[in-house]
């Protein structure tokens, strides 16, 4: 192993700025490095020049908080449902950081044997036959006891075609009462949604009618409440 010699009495010998020695009395020498950097871990061994020669060696542990590498960790991704994905989170540190995956506003990170947990651990978290219950935000969190602790925000948008169900598929009222019909649909990115008559013609607001849509995520409720029930 190579040594290098930083400082003689009390001069320094490297070209080491950081690098500084006081003599504060007859027995103590003192060796002072200024803005500790990582690759100055490692033995450090003071020398008496006796007969016999003495010495005595410390280890210099240097701690760095984790960052998160921008490569290889993911970006946002764009997923069509079915396909697999790999979520990948990579950080720098000493000690060596842990990676934990959690998702955003609490929400259970959905595993491929179908369970659910609030936190994953690990680098790469792998999602097979993404479907549209993955979709969100995914937080990254690396740590290694050294703070601050850092995390990245990933987002993963699953697209996936229109689907639409109602709940009632025949309702009965009698002529001249209000009427609340509820249709059901699924699509990401979003679908355009309305209310046709058997013709075709688009029912709009009106006098007659009130179209409600109440939209969450990729999810859309629509209310048409018939004010006035007639026979056209």
């Amino acid at each position: 192993e190579t040594q290098t010699i930083l400082t003689i009495h009390s001069h320094v010998i490297t070209k080491n700025r950081r690098i500084g020695v006081t003599h504060s009395d007859p027995r103590t020498w003192n060796l002072h490095i200024r803005d500790v950097q990582e690759a100055d871990r490692g033995w450090y061994m003071c020398q008496i020049n006796t007969d016999p020669m003495k010495s005595q060696a410390g280890f210099l542990n240097v701690v760095v908080p984790p960052d998160i590498l921008d490569h290889p960790t993911s970006t946002d991704m764009v997923v069509r449902e079915g396909s697999t994905v790999a979520l990948t989170c990579a950080a720098s540190g000493s000690p060596n950081p842990s990676i934990v995956w959690r998702r955003e506003a609490g929400e259970a990170i959905v595993l491929n044997d179908g369970t659910q947990a609030m936190t994953y651990e690990g680098a790469v978290l792998n999602i097979s036959r993404v479907n549209r219950l993955h979709m969100g935000a995914y937080l990254c969190i690396a740590s290694n006891g050294v703070p601050p602790s850092v995390s990245k925000r990933i987002m993963l948008t699953v697209h996936f075609p229109p689907m639409i169900w109602i709940q009632n598929q025949l309702i009965g009222s009698r002529e001249g009462q209000q009427l609340t019909l509820e249709c059901h649909s699924e699509a990401f990115p979003k679908s355009i949604n309305y209310w046709t008559r058997d013709k075709g013609e688009i029912i709009a607001h009106g006098p007659k009618y009130e179209p409600v849509l109440v939209e969450q995520m990729y999810k859309v409720i629509m209310r048409l409440t018939i004010k006035a029930l007639g026979p056209g």
